[in-house]
């Protein structure tokens, strides 16, 4: 009812008023109902799919890294701020002083508040924007769990964290705890593209399961140059590559980013609206992609004033990007159509090209976070999670082996969790008083004149 109500519950609303505000307030209260169940749901998603995600050595030795901004765009003073998101990783080269050979930090040493400030004073008035090069969990490359300096600073102690650490589960609650307060709602956004929208809680499940979006924006398939032809019904985009050409149809009234006789990179978003994650994928890199993951669920979370870190979201990203397809198996044991752990397939690949033979050929691949928790290497964390009975016969097909690595199996079957002093590096630890132990004699002699105290009082 387009009637606008005027007065509020305290001043006192009239017959009409009150009626249209009722459809409101029942919406509030299914949303709120709803809201709790698939915020509950995404967190059992979220914890299935991480839980084996704990820090296992100190250095997994990776040379990437990501480059962060020093500072940002600060849209309220129109200035710039410094980069926060920088604060407790841990850089991945030497950070250089005024002049060289002097240097602020050191590769491996942890951006700390006191460093971050040395940093922007020396290189924050640069014209030309100073770009941080920090390690992160998108790029580790330890075999099993992730490592101590890819993680960075454990945010519950404000130190760096330990080895043992369950950042898995850590990351999984930090991201659904607060998914109670995203909204439900679907906008419906007029005039431009006329399509709904998706934001909320909706828009956080669609990122993490790796969906195609609704409004999809279109991506550059090819390089190339940009031809624009408008008709009646439909804009249509054509880019010419060097070998092949690729054209994009979209509405009429669709925004475009790009000009007629205009060149583009393969990946260049062409059209507004949200991005379909195995497009950008298979345009660009894992990298960018998980990077768009993290920027996409941080303007879900921040319209509604919740702040997340972004390691929470990248280490989920991670565990979405980290199998590829076998294309073609070279000399390897691998399949075509497998999915393999890249850092795993790394490794095979380097052993084969030793022995001078032909490496296998895969293309990267995006599971969804439903995807991602049935295609663990556990077959009990996958049956224990959804479609049981498919997950238990394909094991007993495959003949398959649980290593018992994460969380979920071990408490299944009663063990002893890997995490924290559950770990087998801490149970070989033997523990030492710095404080000299006293001999029997001496306890039994402090023990008789004690005696000999009470009696005589």
């Amino acid at each position: 009812i387009e009637r606008p109500v005027r007065s509020s519950l305290m001043e006192g609303m009239s017959m009409l008023e009150f009626f249209i505000s009722t459809h409101g307030s029942r919406k509030g209260l299914a949303d709120t109902a709803l809201r709790t169940a698939d915020s509950g749901y995404l967190t059992r998603r979220l914890v299935d799919v991480a839980q084996d995600v704990i820090i296992r050595e100190e250095d997994c030795g990776t040379v990437d890294y990501l480059e962060l901004p020093l500072r940002l765009e600060d849209k309220r003073t129109k200035g710039t701020k410094l980069n926060e998101t920088l604060l407790g990783r841990v850089l991945a080269k030497d950070v250089p002083g005024r002049r060289r050979p002097a240097i602020i930090a050191k590769r491996n040493a942890e951006i700390t508040e006191e460093v971050l400030a040395e940093i922007d004073e020396i290189h924050g008035g640069k014209k030309q924007p100073y770009i941080v090069p920090v390690r992160s969990v998108l790029k580790c490359e330890a075999e099993v769990g992730i490592c101590r300096l890819c993680y960075g600073r454990n945010l519950a102690s404000g130190e760096l964290a330990e080895i043992g650490d369950a950042v898995g589960i850590i990351a999984a609650q930090s991201i659904g705890e607060p998914g109670t307060q995203l909204t439900m709602r679907t906008f419906h956004r007029g005039g431009i593209a006329g399509e709904d929208i998706t934001h909320g809680l909706p828009r956080v499940v669609e990122l993490f399961e790796a969906r195609k979006p609704k409004g999809q924006g279109q991506i550059a398939q090819v390089s190339g140059k940009v031809e624009i032809i408008d008709t009646d019904k439909s804009l249509k985009i054509i880019i010419h590559g060097r070998d092949e050409e690729k054209s994009h149809t979209l509405p009429r009234r669709t925004r475009i980013f790009v000009e007629d006789g205009e060149k583009v990179e393969a990946g260049t978003q062409l059209s507004e609206g949200s991005l379909y994650p195995a497009e950008l994928l298979s345009s660009r890199s894992s990298t960018e992609t998980g990077l768009y993951i993290v920027r996409e669920v941080q303007s879900v979370y921040r319209r509604q004033g919740v702040d997340i870190n972004d390691k929470h979201i990248e280490l989920v990203a991670r565990q979405m990007l980290k199998r590829a397809v076998v294309m073609d198996r070279g000399d390897t044991d691998l399949l075509p159509g497998q999915l393999v752990d890249r850092v795993q397939l790394k490794k095979t690949n380097e052993a084969i090209i030793k022995k001078k033979g032909k490496p296998a050929q895969v293309e990267l691949a995006i599971l969804g976070i439903t995807k991602a928790s049935l295609a663990t290497d556990s077959f009990l964390s996958a049956a224990s999670f959804q479609e049981t009975t498919k997950v238990l016969t394909d094991a007993a097909i495959e003949g398959k082996v649980d290593h018992l690595r994460g969380l979920k199996e071990n408490v299944i079957i009663g063990k002893l969790i890997p995490a924290s002093t559950g770990l087998r590096h801490y149970r070989t630890l033997e523990i030492f008083s710095t404080v000299p132990v006293p001999e029997k004699e001496d306890l039994l002699a402090v023990g008789a004149e004690t005696e000999e105290d009470l009696t005589a009082s």
